[in-house]
């Protein structure tokens, strides 16, 4: 319990854990509370909430689990868990067990319970009932609920879910609803005043503000996230980042946390990108993008005096995939890729977002710098898979593991799970801690690759790590769902 002094010595607020609860005593002779004068220079948000608020919705997902008449639910916590750790940087509080009640011996048949299993935030877009949110907050959901402002409450469709960008489309059954007006994110500017609508910890339409703190920050796979320091918590997941117009320019989705709480950073997919998606999954359920086979790497400043470029810029080729639409166009590992259909590659990312918005069979023109020289390359775009989860297998319970010198539990994968991905080997990370943890690895990730040594199973690599320079930065090559990128991080010291 804490309290808080306000301005009349007699008055106090008092606030109760995360639930906050509020009493002001009657006094005799208190004025009535008279509104405080705008400041100059200031913006006032209040017409902008009242007009925006109505369209921002609250989602809750259930999931089904099975329980006896003993209290005991039979669940798996692992996604929320993962989820938590992910967006949130701390875990979900393990659910509540009821006691059980006595028996007559004979164990009592199990039935499926609509459980709740998470709160997250979500905008209407258009007055038919489409709303869109993170994919995080509807993955896994057995029924997803939509909770308007006026407490009106329906149950919702998913109509699609995209992993990459996080971006998800639900439909609920109404008509004449009130919707939100799309921007332009590609004309914000950093410092421009932001607000974000959600229901973080399951508060409803809470309203937070600050400004844009930077664009294109490069912590997405398919897409350069808005950077702000508007206050994003728990639950605020797909809810609307609105400007000053009173258009969205963004859906909240992650922030950068050590406590689990808001520290000064959040992030806002760009809504120009999750209108796009939000489009395909409206009209086929799923999202297709373009490949063309290549792994790449980031043009250092060593690198590009090397090979005599003008400037660190491009994306190089590290690796090029047998048979694949690079190899058939002429492309070799040593390339750096320049300009893809004429559109200058600055770094290394913005190589796979335009290759990834490039429609399947189509013929593009690839502009590499090859001994000294550019040269264009043609080939054909071929259609990305749908990442690839490692299926989890029945295993022998086994001793409590240990987290090695980088901060990771790893397991051997099977027979099956290689010829599943398609690889000769690796080592599936099913825990991480500490540094690990730090350069932003997680569970159901793959490690291909210590430094310049292929992994083959969990003892080869938990000896190397062993053996690794405490003080030396490691470079990992990492496969998540269908992609792989180097990754560097700094051991632990033992």
């Amino acid at each position: 319990m804490k309290t808080i002094p306000l301005v009349h010595k007699k008055l106090s607020v008092v606030l109760f854990g995360v639930a906050s609860a509020f009493f002001i005593p009657a006094l005799a002779g208190v004025a009535p509370a008279v509104a405080a004068p705008s400041v100059a220079g200031l913006p006032d948000f209040t017409d902008l909430v009242e007009k925006t608020g109505p369209a921002v919705v609250n989602i809750r997902t259930t999931e089904k689990a099975k329980v006896s008449q003993q209290g005991n639910a039979a669940t798996d916590d692992e996604e929320m868990q993962e989820f938590f750790r992910r967006f949130f940087g701390a875990p979900i509080p393990p659910r509540q067990q009821q006691p059980a009640p006595r028996g007559r011996g004979k164990a009592a048949p199990e039935a499926e319970e609509e459980v709740p299993r998470g709160v997250g935030s979500g905008f209407i877009i258009s007055a038919d009932g489409y709303v869109m949110t993170n994919a995080h907050v509807v993955n896994g959901a057995d029924e997803v609920y939509v909770t308007l402002t006026d407490k009106r409450e329906y149950k919702a469709k998913i109509i699609g879910a995209d992993i990459r960008t996080d971006v998800a489309v639900v439909k609920i059954e109404g008509s004449n609803l009130p919707r939100l007006a799309m921007g332009d994110s590609n004309k914000i500017r950093v410092g421009e005043w932001v607000i974000a609508i959600g229901s973080p910890f399951g508060l409803d339409n809470s309203v937070t503000a600050g400004i844009v703190s930077a664009k294109a920050r490069d912590t997405g796979d398919y897409l350069p996230l808005i950077q702000t320091d508007v206050a994003v918590n728990p639950g605020n997941s797909g809810g609307p980042l609105i400007n000053m117009r009173g258009e969205v320019i963004g859906i909240n989705s992650q922030i950068y946390s050590r406590s689990g709480g808001y520290m000064g950073i959040s992030f806002a997919v760009p809504i120009d990108e999750a209108m796009r998606v939000a489009d395909q999954l409206r009209t086929t359920g799923k999202v297709t993008r373009g490949r063309i086979g290549v792994q790449i790497g980031e043009v250092t400043k060593d690198v590009a005096e090397s090979l005599g470029l003008p400037r660190p810029q491009g994306a190089q080729v590290q690796r090029v995939e047998p048979g694949g639409p690079a190899e058939k166009g002429g492309l070799e590992a040593g390339d750096v890729i320049l300009k893809f259909n004429g559109v200058s590659i600055e770094r290394s990312s913005d190589l796979p977002r335009l290759v990834g918005g490039t429609k399947p069979g189509t013929r593009s023109v690839i502009s590499v710098w090859r001994k000294g020289a550019m040269r264009d390359l043609n080939l054909t775009v071929a259609e990305l898979e749908a990442d690839k989860v490692v299926k989890k297998e029945e295993k022998k319970p086994k001793a409590e593991q240990v987290a090695n010198a980088l901060g990771m539990i790893v397991s051997d994968l099977s027979a099956a799970q290689l010829k599943e991905l398609k690889i000769d080997g690796g080592v599936l990370l099913e825990a991480t801690e500490g540094a690990a943890a730090r350069a932003g690895l997680r569970a159901g990730d793959i490690i291909l690759r210590l430094n310049n040594t292929d992994i083959k199973d969990a003892r080869q690599f938990n000896g190397l790590v062993a053996k690794l320079d405490t003080k030396k930065t490691t470079l990992l090559l990492v496969r998540r769902g269908d992609s792989s990128q180097f990754v560097t991080i700094k051991p632990l010291a033992q």
